[in-house]
């Protein structure tokens, strides 16, 4: 199969999608995350995944992984009332039993899904970890889970042990059918775990190893050995799933039409910009704001004036020697010679402004320069989107007003007239809904604007490493009612790595900041 590149953005679309479908729950928001395992938290009905980038194989078989994995998240969100951590011995061991259920009750409705698991069980062969390299009693656990989900293990263990495995797998295949015949839900196949626990005599504190994509790099398996190790996966569950072919499993023909589908998704995103909904971005949606209100009509012209020269692409400017001689530089002291200057911004700038209840005093006049910073970025015709953040109803949301791909116009002044100042500054969160999005597009520059400290500068100061990880350079403008605090606010930002802070306590000097930082790009 042919390998081709899919965007995060396009992909969470066509997640949220599907689970929502699978799980017939219409609140799951979907995210990725560079977590510790795929997490399904129930109360939260969120689900995160892994990227892409984690699995092995083409982008056609990370594509059906990913896919996969998310179905089982759907069905536990549909299926289970309880999801336990996999880090210690019994929630591993309920995870695993509860794994059998989820996956026999969705198969009654969900029959195409049928070749798609046994595909992935094959990768997931792939990825659990060789016995005779894990210590202690968690080579009983990790055994156990291989022996019940794909009828072998990896690697040795003593005969002993290997007793146990099976003896256990034999009783965990009598709860899991008891649960399904009879209705029983999580609660019910929990308190059977003691009896698990027993047989396999271990601790059921015992701290598990995850066995995750990101821990299997370098895996190298010919196409031949794979649809081999499909086959044997395949004739062990044939009593549950039939007779399947390997070849034909292998290849995923029915779902690589939806593949194909995704990347011309992907290749039309390029150019309208995203569709962020579905990756915890929200778009405004009132049409029937009174934008003008917003404008500040001298501001803008008196913007565009000054910047006029970068419009043209060359700036004026004296030096020590040229063509030109300025007699009243001389006089002056200043560099006596005229030359011009070829001016080029090709910088593509992301920017974030903070709506936190701080500024609810000053937003009519926040959004003012704003909106004749983005005036003056479009009339420069430089790339740049704007996002901001702001909390409804206790829960924070990050705003999209202008996407990069799209041209600065009325209605993205009306977004962000409609955005209303309130709640804290969770930058943290923020940065973590717009990581993906930002990790797809790389911008050059990600400048924040804040008038507060975050609520969490630990976990800021790390998002930030993590942008700067990907090249983007980070820049903080600290906004704030006098020249003391916003240089105090500015001061405080620089401390959690900003490669660049900046301070503005007149909101309409913000513009000229931000135009000077391009200009030093």
């Amino acid at each position: 199969m042919q390998s081709l590149h899919l965007r995060n953005d396009t992909l969470l679309e066509i997640a949220t999608f599907l689970v929502r479908r699978w799980s017939e729950k219409n609140n799951i928001a979907v995210g990725i995350g560079e977590k510790k395992e795929i997490q399904t938290k129930l109360r939260e009905n969120k689900v995160v995944m892994f990227p892409l980038e984690h699995y092995y194989g083409s982008d056609f078989q990370k594509y059906r992984q990913f896919r996969t994995a998310l179905w089982y998240e759907a069905m536990r969100l549909r299926y289970c009332n309880k999801i336990l951590s996999n880090d210690h011995a019994y929630g591993f061991l309920l995870n695993t039993l509860e794994t059998r259920r989820i996956e026999t009750l969705g198969r009654r409705e969900w029959r195409g899904m049928d070749e798609e698991i046994i595909f992935n069980y094959g990768f997931a062969w792939l990825y659990r970890p060789l016995l005779n390299s894990l210590y202690g009693r968690t080579r009983v656990v990790e055994g156990f889970a291989q022996y019940f989900l794909m009828g072998d293990i990896k690697g040795e263990v003593t005969p002993s042990q290997f007793e146990k495995i099976v003896k256990a797998c034999q009783l965990a295949n009598d709860f899991v059918k008891d649960a399904i015949d009879n209705n029983y839900d999580t609660e019910w196949l929990e308190k059977k775990i003691p009896e698990i626990v027993k047989i396999l005599e271990i601790d059921p504190l015992l701290t598990i190893p995850l066995s995750i994509p990101k821990l299997s790099t370098g895996i190298a398996i010919s196409d031949d050995d794979f649809i081999k190790s499909i086959g044997k996966i395949a004739k062990f569950r044939e009593g549950d799933f039939g007779q399947l072919d390997p070849k034909r499993t292998y290849e995923g023909k029915t779902v690589f039409e939806e593949f194909k589908v995704l990347l011309e998704e992907t290749t039309r995103n390029e150019n309208r910009g995203l569709s962020t909904q579905n990756i915890g971005i929200s778009i405004p949606s009132s049409m029937n704001v009174d934008e003008s209100k917003i404008y500040d009509v001298d501001l803008v012209s008196n913007l565009k004036a000054k910047f006029k020269e970068w419009k043209t692409g060359w700036k004026e400017q004296h030096v020590n020697s040229g063509d030109e001689f300025d007699e009243e530089a001389y006089l002056e002291g200043h560099s006596p010679f005229l030359t011009d200057m070829k001016i080029t911004i090709k910088t593509r700038i992301v920017i974030l402004l903070d709506h936190s209840s701080s500024i609810a005093n000053e937003q009519v006049q926040y959004k003012k320069a704003t909106l004749a910073l983005c005036e003056v970025l479009a009339f420069l015709k430089v790339k740049f989107s704007v996002y901001a953040f702001s909390t409804e109803q206790k829960q924070v949301i990050c705003w999209m007003v202008k996407p990069e791909n799209v041209k600065w116009n009325s209605i993205a002044a009306k977004r962000l007239a409609q955005i209303r100042a309130n709640g804290g500054t969770p930058l943290a969160e923020v940065y973590s809904i717009m990581l993906p999005m930002l990790r797809s597009k790389k911008p050059d520059i990600f400048l924040t604007l804040s008038d507060g400290e975050p609520s969490d500068p630990d976990a800021v100061r790390s998002m930030v490493h993590t942008f700067k990880l990907l090249g983007i350079k980070m820049v903080a403008i600290g906004v704030g009612p006098d020249t003391m605090i916003s240089t105090i606010i500015a001061s405080n930002l620089k401390h959690l790595g900003y490669e660049n802070t900046l301070a503005v306590s007149r909101l309409k000097d913000i513009p000229n900041r931000v135009l000077n930082v391009l200009g030093r790009n």
